[in-house]
């Protein structure tokens, strides 16, 4: 686990008086907004969560899509989910979409006030004949019943489209509103494995508002400028268990010190 986990680094870490920007990916905006102190032990003390295991299969769908979805990009051409749902709009064609779709570079603008540069790798983007992009997001679970964006933690899901569609208007973009979440669900209803699975697919249209990503931004920034360690959030599971076993471990220094 040692090899996996390293709970001290000392790489990407904020550094207060450095002139260098400094990297934001998108996911961390989000951990900003789920638990500030959380944020700060990443970003400023180098001390990150641990690691949730890689979705392997999740990233299988999300690679087959994209290949799928690269043919009717080269052919200019609409994906037949597009004409099942009615969606006036086909694969974005861009020299830099295979940048914009890598983790390690993704799409990027340097906000000026705070220095910071922010980043976040998308899934797909799609133009409509008025040359606006929609920002499309690729989900896979497997559930029973229809796959939806109504629970409240997707507010993440929301969070991570409005940050996309805000990266490409700052880099210039049209871009409507409205994005796209294309969810694939997989079935198990079937009568046997057979060595496939079986997925139903559903676009789900979602009209993002970005108005908070530059406030956040900002609010980011000076938590990262502070000296102190910002209060945890209420219900960040990882800060109640690190304070839950700072407690019994103080309970048991004490007891053993009695002992001695």
């Amino acid at each position: 686990m040692s090899d996996y986990y390293n709970s001290k680094r000392t790489n990407n870490i904020f550094k207060p008086d450095s002139k260098i920007p400094f990297r934001i990916s998108r996911s961390k905006i989000d951990l900003f907004l789920e638990c500030p102190r959380c944020f700060y032990m990443d970003r400023r003390l180098g001390v990150a969560r641990p690691p949730g295991y890689p979705f392997t299969l999740n990233s299988a769908v999300d690679t087959l899509l994209k290949k799928e979805f690269d043919i009717h990009r080269a052919g200019k051409s609409k994906h037949p989910l597009m004409e099942e749902y009615g969606i006036d709009a086909i694969p974005f064609e861009h020299e830099k979409i295979d940048e914009w779709r890598d983790v390690r570079r993704g799409i990027t603008y340097l906000d000026p006030e705070t220095n910071l540069l922010i980043m976040g790798a998308i899934d797909d983007v799609w133009i409509n004949p008025q040359g606006e992009l929609h920002i499309v997001d690729y989900k896979a679970t497997s559930k029973n019943g229809e796959v939806s964006l109504d629970a409240p933690w997707q507010i993440a899901y929301k969070r991570q489209m409005e940050i996309y569609q805000w990266l490409f208007r700052k880099n210039n973009f049209k871009v409507s509103n409205i994005g796209y979440f294309v969810y694939c669900n997989g079935k198990t209803d079937t009568k046997a494995f057979d060595k496939k699975i079986e997925f139903d697919v559903k676009v789900i249209p979602y009209e993002g508002d970005d108005s908070w990503v530059q406030k956040t931004i900002k609010e980011l920034h000076q938590c990262l400028l502070s000296e102190e360690i910002p209060e945890m959030a209420e219900d960040c599971d990882y800060c109640n268990y690190r304070k839950a076993a700072a407690q019994e471990a103080y309970k048991k220094m004490k007891k053993n010190a009695k002992r001695a």
